[in-house]
């Protein structure tokens, strides 16, 4: 792996992204007539990074909803979002969405993929149930990493009003973490949408965040080819061409739903 295009995508003026972002979350509530932001608060980098933008100015306007299903979701990672919602002073609500799942469950054939997205779209309603109930806006916490290769669910995770971090990588939401001060194990931490036990991001894509990203800032930034970012990554072509087509079949995610044309 090269190291030089690691540290390319690294090297940011995270002071600058900051004030960039804050003044966009500003301008939103005011374009949209909104009261305030409500993002959903798991443990981990993402969503902490989320909290931690909208604490510095809009503290009194943000509120978090800290959703586990104690099923299935570490206790550590609800731990974890609790001591980020002490070190914020962001307002906060703690709902688990065991009971929820279960009653979902019984009605429904068993599948545990359809059952780990339908976490991520129960979430998805009570965000809205209190944006609406309240007049917010909800915040996706979609990196550009996840949201190129559709690491994520569709009318789940996915759905937002505005998705603040969405140009950052997820390298480079790390960085802007440090910079933040997003507690240091939470930065550290294998990300895991924990739909299912023992979930890991890395382990699902089958590949590193590192190689994750420098692949596509190449194909992507850098509008390199496949065989280009390969030799440029000094990644092997197979993973490259699987993170390619990831992103390929994963299209219908990124874009409206299609309708047939009129004449």
């Amino acid at each position: 792996m090269n190291q030089e295009i690691i540290n390319e995508i690294k090297n940011k003026d995270y002071a600058l992204i900051t004030q960039t972002l804050e003044k966009f979350l500003s301008d939103q509530i005011e374009k949209n007539h909104v009261n305030g932001l409500i993002l959903g608060l798991s443990g981990g980098i993402d969503s902490a990074v989320l909290a931690y933008l909208c604490k510095r100015q809009l503290k009194e306007k943000t509120i978090a909803l800290i959703m586990p299903d104690t099923l299935i979701t570490p206790k550590s990672e609800t731990e974890d979002a609790l001591k980020m919602i002490a070190l914020t002073g962001i307002e906060y609500k703690l709902i688990d969405i065991k009971p929820i799942v279960n009653e979902y469950s019984m009605y429904v054939e068993p599948n545990n993929l359809a059952k780990g997205n339908l976490r991520a779209r129960v979430r998805a309603n009570i965000l809205y149930y209190y944006a609406n109930s309240k007049n917010y806006l909800v915040l996706g916490s979609s990196d550009k990493s996840e949201y190129l290769l559709g690491y994520f669910t569709k009318y789940g995770d996915g759905a937002s009003d505005i998705t603040p971090i969405i140009s950052l990588y997820k390298l480079q939401v790390r960085e802007i973490a440090k910079y933040l001060g997003v507690p240091e194990n939470v930065i550290a931490k294998r990300s895991s949408p924990h739909l299912w036990k023992e979930h890991e991001a890395e382990e699902e894509l089958g590949a590193s965040y590192e190689e994750i990203d420098s692949i596509l800032y190449c194909l992507f930034d850098k509008k390199k080819s496949i065989g280009e970012t390969a030799e440029l990554t000094q990644i092997d072509k197979s993973l490259v061409e699987k993170i390619y087509s990831q992103n390929k079949n994963s299209e219908h995610k990124r874009l409206p739903a299609p309708k047939p044309d009129r004449d």
